[in-house]
């Protein structure tokens, strides 16, 4: 697939926002852990995931996740299919786009950009042909230092402006924000360095159309991050992530507000993409590794969902 990359101001000056949508339009997102190639990349920290590594990620395995993740979004999607689908935790492109032909063989594409994580988890986007056209995209580079001199490499913030029905025009954020890891507290300065640019994009799309419709979605490793201009679509459900018996939204729906007004989210919690949890009752979310044991599951996270009328 061909993209044309330019700045972000200048196709929301170009692109139309005062049409109707000709159907529905379903959008997800779902953060899809560790979705791994099996070959080794020399360039990134994967040998964990390879069929020679502690995992024995082997192209089996491969093709049984990456079938279960279709396996979800199809039901999700239900008759029509998922429209658009933000990914988190994808290491390159040849994973996306075996997630494509298990789908629906022709009926999606996607957009992909290597990033400078170490691992080499990236963000996606997948959308179908029939609605959706292309018209820009861009991977955003998160850059950031610490006082200490402690500097930030992480996942790219993924821009596409799309066309919707030839008609409607929509700019879609993708994010996956730095973790927690080593605390929420002491991680915080990465989260807020990432927002940043986040919001300098956002506010370029506004500043040239205040109209503009926007959707940010992604992991935010946070269930209280603010952004100007943006409303936090509140979801349906109990969380997407659970951590020591407690739920949490890590996983967010940001829409401007003329996308406000036109939508409705909730969390995909069907119980066969989950499993007991046995020792804080209840239900958590099936993963295809429990710390080294193979479960043959989906992810540590449950899908989000959006309809557009």
């Amino acid at each position: 697939m061909r993209v044309v990359s330019v700045s972000l101001a200048c196709f929301a000056v170009l692109c139309s926002t005062n049409t109707v949508f000709a159907a529905p339009l379903r959008v997800v997102n779902y953060n899809v852990e560790n979705l791994f190639h099996p070959a080794h990349d020399s360039l990134k920290d994967d040998l964990e995931w390879t069929p020679e590594g502690d995992r024995r990620w082997s192209y089996t395995r491969y093709y049984r996740k990456v079938e279960n993740i279709a396996r979800v979004l199809t039901v999700i999607g239900e008759w029509g299919g998922a429209d658009v689908v933000g990914l988190q935790e994808v290491e390159n492109a040849e994973c996306v786009k075996r997630l494509c032909y298990t789908l629906r063989r022709g009926e999606y594409d996607f957009v992909h950009y290597e990033s400078s994580d170490r691992r080499g988890i990236d963000v996606a986007f997948i959308y179908k042909k029939a609605r959706i056209d292309t018209l820009s995209s861009k991977a955003i580079r998160v850059n950031g230092e610490r006082t200490n001199g402690e500097s930030l490499v992480t996942r790219d913030i993924l821009y596409v402006c799309t066309q919707v029905d030839k008609k409607d025009t929509i700019h879609f954020f993708v994010c996956h924000l730095p973790s927690q890891r080593g605390g929420k507290a002491e991680s915080e300065w990465k989260r807020v360095a990432a927002k940043q640019v986040l919001q300098g994009a956002i506010d370029s799309v506004l500043t040239a159309n205040k109209d503009a419709k926007i959707i940010v979605m992604g992991d935010m490793n946070d269930d209280e991050l603010e952004i100007s201009g943006l409303t936090d679509k509140k979801m349906k459900g109990e969380g997407t992530h659970k951590y020591q018996g407690r739920w949490t939204f890590l996983d967010h729906f940001y829409v401007s507000p003329a996308t406000d007004s036109i939508s409705e989210a909730h969390v995909f919690d069907a119980e066969w993409i989950q499993e007991p949890d046995e020792k804080y009752m209840g239900l958590k979310p099936k993963r295809t590794y429990s710390g080294f044991q193979y479960k043959n599951g989906f992810s540590d996270h449950l899908p989000i969902v959006m309809d557009l009328h």
